[in-house]
């Protein structure tokens, strides 16, 4: 039986019972670590709502940006960048350890994240030094330069964004970026599985729990095994 990983980004500050409900479904948390969202108090409770679940826990840093949610590009230095996502990461793995778990990969958020996926050499670039100072694979998009940077990633799909045909996705202030019909989710679940690793869904998407599991149901439905990434 073939495993495919679900993953959604949690520690966000929505209410509790959504990020408990996805972490019922999803096999890989997200967890916020501060620069977009989150704090000492949710990343503990995510943590552990995480490992209570079995759910195999990973860094979700950003550019320092609460006050946009870490959706737009921000001007820093390799340097600089380096440090706030040091810090960022530092916390989480604290809290991790303390709690009886690991920190297992890293995926950045936001504007980071597809600025590293679409080339942009700060992001890459300090990703890469972080992501191997703490021995953390990144999960991206397979298709994306930084995967061809890094020769190796978490392959990952999203199942509540549109896709262009080269593999990136459609900008969130396009129509039709947003997927928010569960039997479409479904369809994008399955028809993505073969081609990834991990497949994602974030849970301030409208309805997000009712869309990760119509996607957790077609994959079972289809013969795969929910299971954290290898």
């Amino acid at each position: 039986m073939t495993v495919v990983d679900l993953n959604s980004d949690l520690g966000e500050g929505l209410p509790s019972e959504i990020d408990d409900s996805l972490l019922s479904l999803v096999s890989s948390a997200n967890v916020a670590c501060g620069g977009h969202a989150g704090d000492e108090a949710t990343m503990r409770r995510t943590v552990r709502v995480a490992l209570q679940n079995g759910v195999r826990i990973g860094a979700h840093p950003s550019y320092p940006d609460r006050e946009r949610f870490g959706r737009d590009h921000i001007d820093m230095t390799v340097k600089e960048l380096v440090a706030t996502l040091t810090e960022q990461l530092a916390g989480l793995l604290d809290i991790a350890s303390a709690g009886g778990g690991r920190v297992a990969y890293l995926k950045p958020h936001g504007a980071l994240y597809n600025d590293a996926a679409a080339g942009d050499r700060v992001a890459g670039e300090a990703l890469m030094k972080v992501a191997g100072k703490f021995r953390l694979p990144m999960m991206m998009l397979p298709k994306s330069v930084f995967a061809r940077w890094a020769g190796s990633v978490i392959r990952e799909g999203f199942l509540d964004r549109a896709m262009r045909k080269d593999g990136s996705l459609v900008p969130r202030s396009e129509p039709g970026a947003l997927i928010t019909d569960a039997d479409a989710v479904a369809r994008q679940a399955v028809e993505l599985a073969p081609t990834v690793d991990s497949l994602s869904l974030h849970s301030d998407t409208p309805g997000a729990v009712g869309l990760m599991r119509a996607a957790r149901e077609a994959l079972l439905h289809a013969g795969y095994e929910i299971g954290a990434a290898k």
